[in-house]
């Protein structure tokens, strides 16, 4: 029986041959045996910035996933808010969204500082919880599976932008780095297991989108191809539900929310799309273009949401209306997926920088570098 490669040795091998591509100004295709993520992704690490700061992590979430929806109570169209609800669900969440937000900030704050103590207190974060095996209890609920793949998304896709940057900062710490990305493959076998492709259809809906997206993004870090093909899989799912209009059905069904959270199935979608442009694999021209139908329907929603008014009959609540460079962070894998013009490049220019806790932080640093 052939010896199969350690993770670690895989780990090395997998960085060290992206970060000579990225040094040497080559492009970085993907190779046959090998996942990778869009190119910006292999930025350098800036040097001589300000030490950020480490604040305490917080305590790692290891239990039972069991949390209430701020929609507790709301009919079929899960469109009204239960204020009660909502804020015991902030208050039970809040280690992991802590984690969340914290995490991705510190990525960011080591990728533009290169500070040795800004990078420890990322490995410190991200270790202790990985120690923990954090995030891998039973999941009680639908918002527990829910809080269980947006963690996912927001740690492995931040993690990424230290594992396959050209300045290798993880070479020093290859073992906590092997213990780190397999805690999150592990957590990624969990999110499959909770999100069937199967399902009915006029169940898949945004919350799919976002499993598939933390799989894939974890599928480039452990380079699991099982996994990215888990999560392409899904995404024909989305592709093939895109209507004529541009219109998610199981999003319009939101009624009041139906254009936000056409916006919020975006997000994900478009990740995959570059993601899947990385590795050679077309998921943008599924669905005869569905993603860009979707992203021509989506774009204006915050602006003018008549025409999903039109689409429901009811009154658009347009929750974080104000905060659009984060909600169309979407924007900027999008346009380096496909050249994007007209309203979506205005749009994106006038959002810039443009950062998403659940699309690993500073979006524009990776797919706009300055």
């Amino acid at each position: 029986m052939t010896d199969r490669p350690s993770a670690l040795a895989r780990w090395s091998r997998r960085v060290g041959l992206g970060c000579a591509l990225a040094l040497s100004g080559a492009a970085t295709p993907a190779l046959a045996d090998r996942l990778v993520p869009p190119p910006g992704y292999y930025a350098p690490v800036a040097r001589g910035g300000k030490t950020p700061a480490c604040p305490p992590p917080p305590p790692p979430f290891a239990g039972t996933l069991d949390f209430p929806s701020k929609y507790e109570g709301s009919g079929k169209s899960r469109d009204t808010l239960n204020e009660a609800s909502d804020a015991r669900y902030k208050t039970l969440t809040l280690p992991i969204t802590t984690m969340e937000k914290g995490a991705t900030r510190l990525v960011d704050q080591y990728m533009d500082s290169g500070s040795p103590q800004a990078l420890a207190c990322v490995l410190a974060w991200y270790g202790g919880w990985a120690d923990a095996r954090a995030l891998l209890g039973p999941a009680a609920n639908h918002t527990g599976k829910s809080m269980r793949k947006w963690a996912l998304a927001s740690l492995s896709s931040a993690w990424l932008r230290l594992q396959f940057s050209s300045s290798q900062p993880l070479a020093a710490h290859a073992q906590e780095a092997a213990k780190i990305q397999a805690w999150l493959g592990a957590i990624a076998d969990q999110v499959v297991h909770e999100w069937n492709e199967d399902d009915p259809r006029e169940r898949i809906n945004n919350h799919y989108y976002w499993a598939a997206w933390s799989v894939m993004a974890t599928s480039v870090v452990v380079d699991r191809r099982d996994l990215f093909d888990w999560a392409a899989k899904m995404y024909g799912i989305f592709a093939a539900q895109v209507d004529a209009d541009g219109y998610l059905p199981n999003e319009i069904k939101r009624q009041t929310r139906a254009a936000g959270y056409q916006v919020y199935a975006l997000t994900p979608v478009a990740m995959m799309a570059a993601f899947g442009k990385a590795n050679h694999v077309d998921l943008a021209s599924q669905g005869s273009n569905a993603l860009q139908r979707a992203a021509e329907r989506a774009i204006g929603a915050y602006d003018d949401p008549r025409a999903y008014e039109a689409k429901t009959g009811k009154q658009q609540v347009l929750e974080g209306a104000d905060e659009q460079s984060s909600k169309l962070a979407w924007l900027e894998p999008y346009c380096w997926t496909l050249a994007c013009s007209g309203a979506e490049s205005a749009k994106l220019g006038s959002l810039r920088p443009m950062k998403n806790t659940r699309l690993g932080g500073d979006v524009t640093a990776v797919f706009a570098p300055r």
